[in-house]
């Protein structure tokens, strides 16, 4: 790809199975303006041939092939190490991308020297008008580590009107295409390889924020996602891995005190989560539930070592970083008063 005076954006796509997914994602890269820019594909051990594929087809993107699949999380981190950019893309491979998004991220990100990370619009890739259940607009988290998006909250997608063309600072950037400093994201011990696949974003926007950075969203760059094409939506591991990670992120990284006050709470959901999936026969959930659970209960060193890993890098206290969250209950609104849309985040909240 030509060089020019822009910075060089490596674009990393954690890959496992799915040729013709993964080849109508390269196909829209190629067509991108942006000019500086190199494909880095990490191949999770795939068993359909893609190495091949890529190979034969590709020539001119870098393959990385793992001899095991590290999940999103780890497959990113090794691609970072591969990568030459100044900004690094992670970007889901059941992705194609309007042809200026890349162009608008990277101006975005260099538009202030505080921002650390960037997501753009993410679409739903079936029905175009619709926000995607993994991005939206822009990512917030309540206090108890419940995530939504401004265009998703829970299960409920909103049509895109424009509402939320306004671009933001946030508390999360969706993981599905998120850019970020490449300095950065080292300084923050790159994603915790612990969680695998999904929140893993958000705990390192986590990071980011509490070493005194922005999270950023510019909502005029867009990327269609398929969504769930590697974990389909209602299985056993999404809903272990959800609900885990969640936990792991609260455990993880609030002060002792606030684990405290907001685990209590957290776990008390968890209760009332797994005695409704109970009431709705709803074995994968009940079992997903259950084993996040027990991993937390079994696994104190991993929170240790995380809470030790946190504190290192830790600039602002959690009021500072409390300032970005929702301060009241997402799943209280959501469930019990019954508020469908996003719930802006404002100063007097704050």
């Amino acid at each position: 790809f030509m060089a020019d005076k822009t910075p060089l954006v490596s674009i990393v796509i954690p890959h496992w199975n799915g040729i013709e997914v993964l080849s109508e994602c390269i196909k829209s890269l190629k067509k991108t303006d942006y000019n500086n820019f190199e494909i880095i594909i990490v191949d999770n051990f795939s068993t359909d041939g893609s190495q091949d594929w890529i190979k034969k087809n590709h020539s001119d993107v870098k393959l990385i092939q793992n001899k095991k699949n590290h999940g999103y999380a780890g497959g990113c981190n090794i691609g970072a190490d591969y990568s030459d950019g100044e900004y690094i893309v992670f970007l889901n491979n059941d992705t194609i991308q309007n042809i200026n998004w890349l162009s608008l991220m990277a101006s975005k990100i260099e538009s202030d020297k505080n921002i650390a990370a960037v997501q753009p619009k993410i679409l739903n890739y079936f029905k175009k008008d619709l926000f995607d259940y993994a991005g939206g607009a822009s990512g917030h988290l309540d206090v108890f580590c419940y995530p939504f998006a401004r265009g998703r909250l829970f299960v409920t997608q909103e049509v895109d009107n424009g509402q939320y063309d306004n671009s933001i600072n946030c508390f999360w950037a969706s993981g599905t295409a998120l850019m970020v400093r490449k300095n950065i994201f080292i300084e923050a011990n790159k994603f915790e390889e612990s969680f695998f696949a999904h929140m893993e974003e958000i705990d390192l926007c986590w990071k980011f924020i509490a070493m005194g950075y922005l999270v950023s969203s510019e909502p005029s760059a867009k990327v269609f996602h398929k969504n769930a094409t590697t974990l389909p939506m209602y299985s056993h591991k999404k809903y272990y891995l959800n609900h885990r990670n969640s936990l792991l992120m609260l455990f993880g990284n609030y002060s002792f005190t606030n684990m405290i006050k907001f685990g209590v709470v957290r776990l008390s959901f968890e209760i009332i989560n797994l005695f409704y999936s109970v009431y709705k026969l709803d074995i994968n959930h009940v079992t997903g539930i259950l084993r996040a659970l027990f991993w937390i209960l079994f696994n104190p060193y991993v929170i240790y070592k995380k809470r030790v890993h946190f504190k290192e890098i830790r600039k602002i206290n959690d009021d500072g970083i409390m300032m970005y969250m929702k301060k009241s209950s997402s799943i209280y609104d959501y469930f019990i008063k019954g508020k469908k849309y996003y719930f802006e985040i404002t100063s007097k909240e704050a």
